[in-house]
C-alpha cells in the first residue's frame, strides 16, 4: 500500500509541474495557471519506456503481471544483473519526429516521458552517473534532447516523469543494492 501511495504522490507532483519548452514563460506562471493550462490541454501522450522494456515482464521463467517497469523490485532483481539490461537497450529504431508527429496528427498538446524511473537509469546524458544511455548502453543518443527538438518544431510541449526513487543508487532507497541497510 506504501508503493502505491508513493507512485500517487509522486505522479501528482509531476502533473503539477507540466515542463513547457518555453521555460521563461513557465517560469512565470503561477502553480494554479500551470494546472489549468494542464486542465485545458486535455489529451497528452504519456510514454513509460526504459530498461525494463528488456525483460518485457519476464525474467529467469518468472513474470510481472501488469507493471512489467516494477521488474527489478518484484522479482528482486540484484543491481548488477539488472545493470546487464543496459548494454541491450538500443532502440536504433526510435524517431522523435515521428513520435512528435503521431500526438500531433492525434491533437495531443503535450508528451510526458520517463526521463528516468525508479530502477535509475537516464534517458539522457546524465553529469551525474554512468547509469544513462549514452554511457552505459550501445545507443548512444540523448532521447530526451531529441524528443525536446521534435516538440519545439511542432509546438508540442514535453513534459518529464522523473522518480526520486532509484533503486540503482545506494543512498536512494535502493533495496536491491548490495549491503542495503534501511534507515527507519
Amino acid at each position: 500500500m506504501k508503493k502505491v501511495i508513493l507512485i500517487f504522490t509522486i505522479l501528482i507532483m509531476q502533473l503539477g509541474s507540466v515542463y513547457a519548452n518555453d521555460s521563461s514563460q513557465t517560469n512565470k506562471l503561477s502553480d494554479k495557471e500551470r494546472m489549468r493550462w494542464w486542465r485545458e490541454a486535455r489529451f497528452g501522450m504519456f510514454i513509460h519506456w526504459g530498461l525494463y522494456a528488456i525483460p518485457a515482464g519476464e525474467y529467469k521463467g518468472k513474470s510481472v503481471r501488469g507493471n512489467g517497469e516494477w521488474i527489478m523490485d518484484k522479482l528482486d532483481i540484484p543491481v548488477k544483473e539488472y545493470e546487464q539490461f543496459a548494454g541491450q537497450f538500443n532502440p536504433v529504431k526510435f524517431n522523435a519526429d515521428e513520435w512528435v508527429s503521431i500526438a500531433k496528427n492525434a491533437g495531443m498538446k503535450y508528451i510526458v516521458i520517463t526521463s528516468k524511473h525508479h530502477d535509475g537509469f537516464c534517458l539522457w546524458d546524465s553529469a551525474v552517473t554512468d547509469y544513462d544511455i549514452m554511457d552505459a548502453s550501445p545507443f548512444k543518443r540523448d532521447i530526451l534532447e531529441e524528443l525536446k527538438v521534435a516538440c519545439e518544431k511542432e509546438g508540442i510541449r514535453l513534459c518529464f516523469y522523473h522518480s526520486i526513487v532509484d533503486w540503482h543508487h545506494p543512498e536512494a532507497q535502493a533495496p536491491l543494492y548490495p549491503n542495503y541497510t534501511a534507515y527507519d
